[in-house]
């Protein structure tokens, strides 16, 4: 428990209808969306200004008190799992867009901005904010810069670092930390801006975000390829790249998804498909028109078996949207579900979700698989029941699995979720122990009472 002379404290600085230590609001914030056992805070604070920010930080490091800041609890790695009796820092109350600078093509925002509300508040203006995260509806500037959260558009755009021209940010004794610049090209002093970017939390607090934006895309077309081998659909994204060309979104969907999806959202979706894709190309309209040839000359030629094209915006959004759905569809199927983030070479695609094929059957779980397969990122997705405890040992083995599978294959852990509490132990893996040594050394810098997200990313050994 935090002493109420403190908490009295933090209400000075926030208010007191900005701090709460409710029993019943101490447990809302106490998990996210990761499978992570809660772990109750001892205390919510919601700054509203930049000032009140800076100062609920340095209250906490100079009370020894952990501390997580959370936007929308989105994170699917245990990211904002606070630690027990600790504070956490909700940024939902600093939302704001500070400026959209249309000549100059950028954006600053506090960091409890939703991401759906900054691309729609753009492209009002005819730009173009490309990441989209599959919580855009809900997830945060702030929760997507520090996860360096990526999303559909990943293939053609590149995920949220490539769109963060500068951070303004407190370290843990409440100075005000700029980095970065409004100006498209920034050579001053350390790239701070670029530590910041999937940190996680663990190095500092965010205050303002700066974001590249660009034109928005005269055209778009979308289309959707049904196969009925897991194995032609997958080969066909890998054929699609290899053919030089770059969709907006490349989507993949196995059987099992899609049924489920459709059950749920009732698109349209072929439910005797054994996989289908999801392609949109944008640009110009010739390219786009010529692209979109290609690739559906392509799907034929790899053994699609029908190939639909949206006939306008608003079909093509009902589509999206159910690809969009695909966590809430699968989630309502069992009591657990654990999404998983294996990410591999976009050639690989096809090793990999054979891969996964293999490692449900070995241990006899279910596994349905989508993702972003342009740009190599898959989510193998394990419906359990994680009180059923035979079963979730073999969860945990079948994780494993997939893990060295895409690292075998030249991958990575974590295309676009994080590092956070899930996958911390198997850091180590991917890198080296000289890379955890070194990031030890920054966040001992950094943070040298280790208040900020403890244990997340490099845990015990920060």
């Amino acid at each position: 428990m935090i002493a109420d002379s403190l908490v009295k404290k933090f209400k000075a600085i926030v208010g007191d209808d900005n701090a709460w230590t409710d029993a019943t609001d101490l447990h809302t914030y106490s998990y996210d969306a990761a499978v992570v056992d809660p772990v109750q805070p001892g205390l919510i604070v919601r700054p509203t200004t930049t000032e009140a920010l800076g100062r609920a930080v340095r209250l906490c490091n100079d009370n020894g008190l952990p501390l997580t800041v959370r936007g929308a609890g989105t994170n699917l790695s245990g990211g904002t799992v606070p630690l027990p009796g600790g504070v956490v820092i909700a940024t939902n109350g600093m939302k704001s867009i500070l400026e959209i600078n249309e000549a100059d093509m950028y954006a600053v925002v506090q960091p409890g901005v939703v991401t759906a509300k900054l691309a729609a508040a753009v492209e009002a203006r005819g730009l173009f904010y490309p990441p989209d995260p599959g919580s855009q509806a809900v997830s945060t500037i702030g929760g997507n810069v520090a996860e360096n959260a990526g999303g559909l558009r990943g293939l053609k755009y590149g995920v949220t670092r490539d769109y963060v021209m500068g951070v303004s940010f407190f370290d843990v004794d409440g100075n005000l930390v700029k980095s970065g610049s409004r100006t498209v090209k920034c050579a001053t002093g350390y790239n701070l801006t670029g530590l910041m970017v999937g940190s996680e939390g663990t190095l500092g607090v965010f205050a303002e975000i700066i974001l590249k934006l660009i034109p928005l895309p005269a055209h778009r077309k979308a289309m959707m390829a049904v196969f009925e081998s897991l194995e032609k659909a997958s080969e066909t994204v890998a054929a699609i790249i290899a053919e030089r060309i770059v969709p907006a979104t490349l989507e993949f969907l196995d059987n099992f998804t899609i049924r489920a999806v459709e059950d749920f959202s009732k698109a349209g979706l072929p439910r005797d498909a054994a996989a289908m894709l999801l392609v949109e190309l944008d640009g110009h309209a010739a390219q786009v028109e010529e692209d979109a040839d290609r690739v559906e000359a392509l799907c034929r030629s790899m053994g699609a078996t029908s190939i639909r094209v949206a006939r306008d915006a608003a079909e093509r959004d009902r589509v999206w949207a159910a690809r969009r759905a695909a966590l809430s569809a699968l989630a309502q199927l069992k009591p657990t579900l654990v999404l998983e983030d294996a990410t591999v070479p976009r050639s690989r695609i096809p090793d990999m979700v054979a891969a996964i094929g293999r490692i449900a059957k070995r241990y006899d779980l279910t596994i349905g698989t989508f993702g972003h397969a342009g740009d190599g990122n898959l989510h193998p997705t394990i419906l359990t029941d994680k009180r059923n405890h035979d079963e979730w040992e073999r969860v945990e083995k079948a994780i494993d699995d997939i893990f060295d599978e895409a690292l075998a294959m030249g991958g990575t852990l974590s295309g676009e979720h994080g590092t956070g509490l899930a996958k911390s132990r198997y850091l180590e893996k991917e890198t080296s122990a000289g890379t955890i040594l070194f990031s030890s050394r920054i966040k001992r810098a950094m943070d040298p009472n280790n208040i900020l997200n403890p244990g997340k990313i490099i845990a015990a050994k920060a």
